[in-house]
């Protein structure tokens, strides 16, 4: 490209340039077409109109444009190549446009004519002249590039296109693994969400074991019958609806209120299930249906029934109105009686539509019925016990007594009876007291009735025999403590068999002398004190020994009589069966076998066994007691059963609680019969307040004893008559 000069340069006045097209509309090329816009300065006027303002001023006015006139016409390049000019012409024009607005004379271009050698640009004219001095007052023209500006740099769309692309697929994925989950893992979750607010349960209760005696008699068994429900949220009217149900339930109408009110569950749900009441008879609650009270229910339940009331009352306990085990036997073996129960769970409806949705959600499982317990009482014998020691003890007041019968050979309770007692079908009236079982949680000092253990021990180990005699005073200082002989002896000699029959003092703690206090404990743990026997009901008494280190010099004479001991009288049966059974104790037990819900029957566990005397021994120390009830003014005359040997002792104790004395007595027998091979031990305690309760154990247990060997079919002992004792020997 030929420098550009820095003078302006200066045209032909009447030259213009220009597009060809604006000669349109005159007949001359390039006159009236759009190029015209090209022309435009910046007020708006094109070169041309100012071309023709200075022909008619006759040259006298001139226009001097600005020097961004080139600048200011954004579309001359534009143009200049829809009129077919070439690029060279474009940037003569350029330059000339240029000069014009330097030496500010407006100049024009003609309309050039396609194939005018004319109009061809002419070649640059060399400068021969020095360029002149810029005049300080004009800024320096600008020089155009010599190269084409670079386009300005693109984001490269092939990456945005990849970036949208990851964007787009990993949004769909997430979509897609969240679809998964909802549907798959998490569908159960959320359908079960629905069915649980239109679920209902109801408790299908297991039927609860029964108890039977030992000849299959039922004891307590359960039956069927009815229980009503509420639902809080269906009741309209709770008040009107306690009102109703009231008479035929026998709740008073302010507890049905309470119930049906409506709560909340732990979860935050509304409670939709209240028990009213358990146990209803079927035709009560078939007139609770009648009334078709909203929210208001029946459904199949049981009832405890206990066919003798009081029969057996405090061995058997009673249940809850759910059926839990509360005391006695019903509590002791609860876990094996009541089973499992089961449910069904099913969809309903609301309101009017409170049914079962058929073809709903529904699941049922099925209840598993308990197991029932054959005990080793003898329902007939357990009532003449209860009959008789209820008919004696109603000669005193406030009397507490018990009796036991066990079977020698096995151990078995035949019978044990409390009085006072109670009704097991209708507990709540009963009081605390007339519900304890007496035999295993009434503690006495048993008395006299422990010498038995004194004299076995002592014939065990060698110390006496059964001819041995001693001379008796009539009382013996041990300690700080005297004792004395109700039949004073006067220092006579005295046979075993006469210290038994007038149940000596002092002929027993001189015969415990000989035995020694370490001996004597041991033989009270081996005949079962100081222990539960286990038997089988539940907080049964374990009684205590005075250990060998608290024994004080009183204790010598106070222990082999059968004070400072506490004892219950099942323990103390328990350790006369052992003499009747040869010397081997045998566990007591109540539980005979256990009856699966299928029928299978499964014995009890055996019962624990150990010797304790010898048969020898034992055989001796059976006649001995015999002198008890065949010696004239002996204490035990008054238990003598006609036509039957027996052999027993009887008892005077006391009853301390907290370790202090009670205000009467505590008497007792304890015999066996037929003596020369005893069969059944029957034991009686009575605790009178008043006193006088001998004249209750001795005839009490001759009746027992009278009834149990008639009922068993005993034959009268007629082969053998009990021996002829001397108390005095000479």
């Amino acid at each position: 490209m030929p420098p550009r000069s820095e003078d302006p340069r200066r045209d032909d006045p009447g030259s213009r340039r220009g597009s060809a097209r604006e000669g349109r509309g005159t007949g001359e090329p390039g006159v009236g077409g759009i190029s015209g816009a090209r022309a435009y300065t910046p007020r708006g006027r094109t070169i041309r109109e100012g071309n023709e303002r200075v022909s008619r001023g006759g040259g006298a006015e001139q226009r001097r444009t600005p020097r961004g006139t080139r600048s200011g016409d954004p579309f001359r390049p534009a143009l200049q190549v829809l009129d077919g000019g070439r690029a060279g012409t474009a940037r003569t024009a350029r330059r000339d446009a240029s000069a014009a607005g330097r030496s500010g004379v407006v100049r024009t271009v003609q309309a050039r004519i396609p194939g005018n050698p004319a109009d061809e640009p002419a070649a640059p004219r060399r400068r021969t002249a020095p360029r002149p001095p810029r005049r300080p007052d004009r800024p320096a023209g600008r020089r155009p590039s010599r190269k084409p500006p670079k386009p300005p740099k693109l984001a490269d769309p092939r990456l945005r296109l990849r970036l949208g692309t990851v964007l787009t697929l990993a949004l769909f994925v997430t979509i897609g693994i969240r679809l998964v989950v909802l549907q798959a893992v998490d569908a159960p979750a959320y359908a079960g969400g629905g069915v649980a607010d239109r679920t209902r349960t109801v408790d299908l209760p297991a039927p609860r074991g029964a108890i039977y005696d030992r000849t299959g008699a039922l004891l307590a068994h359960s039956v069927e019958a009815r229980y009503v429900f509420a639902d809080p949220t269906l009741i309209e009217d709770p008040a009107g609806t306690a009102k109703a149900l009231s008479p035929l339930l026998g709740i008073p109408a302010s507890k049905l209120t309470r119930l049906m009110q409506p709560r909340k569950l732990e979860n935050g749900n509304p409670s939709r299930f209240e028990y009213l009441a358990r146990g209803v008879e079927i035709g009560v609650a078939k007139q609770v249906q009648a009334l078709e009270l909203p929210g208001i229910g029946v459904h199949r339940d049981e009832r405890r029934e206990v066919p003798g009331d009081d029969l057996a009352a405090n061995l058997i306990g009673f249940t809850s109105q759910d059926m839990v085990g509360l005391e006695g036997l019903e509590a002791r073996y609860d876990d094996l009686l009541r089973g499992e129960d089961g449910k069904r769970v099913y969809e309903a409806g609301l309101g009017d539509l409170a049914a079962p949705i058929p073809g709903g959600y529904s699941e049922t499982t099925q209840p598993k019925p308990g197991s029932s317990l054959q005990l080793t009482v003898d329902r007939d014998l357990q009532y003449m016990t209860q009959v008789i020691l209820r008919r004696h003890t109603e000669q005193a007041r406030n009397v507490t007594a018990a009796a036991v019968v066990i079977d020698v050979a096995t151990g078995d309770v035949l019978s044990q009876a409390s009085d006072p007692t109670y009704n097991a079908a209708k507990p709540e009236a009963s009081s605390p007291v007339a519900r304890e079982d007496v035999a295993t949680s009434f503690v006495v000092d048993p008395g006299s009735v422990h010498k038995a253990i004194t004299f076995g021990a002592a014939l065990q180990e060698g110390v006496i025999k059964p001819d041995t005699t001693l001379p008796i005073e009539n009382s013996i200082k041990m300690g700080d403590t005297w004792f004395s002989d109700t039949h004073p002896a006067n220092g006579r000699r005295m046979s075993i068999a006469g210290m038994l029959a007038y149940s000596s003092n002092v002929g027993t703690i001189k015969v415990a002398e000989k035995l020694g206090r370490d001996r004597l404990i041991d033989y009270q743990r081996r005949f079962g004190l100081g222990q539960p026997t286990g038997e089988g009901m539940p907080g049964e008494a374990s009684g205590r020994l005075l250990p060998a280190e608290e024994w004080s010099g009183s204790s010598y004479g106070s222990v082999p009589i059968g004070h400072s001991v506490d004892a219950t009288a099942l323990q103390m049966a328990a350790a006369y069966a052992a003499i009747a059974n040869d010397g081997t104790y045998i566990q007591p037990h109540l539980i005979k076998e256990v009856i699966g819900p299928d029928g299978r029957r499964t014995p009890a566990k055996a019962p624990v066994t150990r010797p304790v005397l010898s048969p020898q021994n034992a055989q001796a120390l059976r006649t001995l007691l015999e002198a008890v009830t065949t010696v004239d003014n002996a204490t035990g005359v008054t238990a003598a059963v006609p036509g039957f040997r027996v052999a027993g002792k009887t008892g005077t104790g006391w009853r301390l609680v907290d370790g202090k004395k009670q205000p009467g007595e505590v008497s007792s027998f304890i015999g066996m019969a037929p003596a020369e091979k005893p069969r059944y031990v029957i034991a009686v305690f009575a605790y009178v307040p008043a006193g006088g309760g001998a004249a209750i154990a001795g005839p009490a247990f001759k009746e027992m004893m009278q009834f149990t060997l008639r009922h068993y079919k005993v034959p009268p002992s007629t082969t053998s008559k009990s021996p002829e004792f001397v108390v005095y020997p000479r």
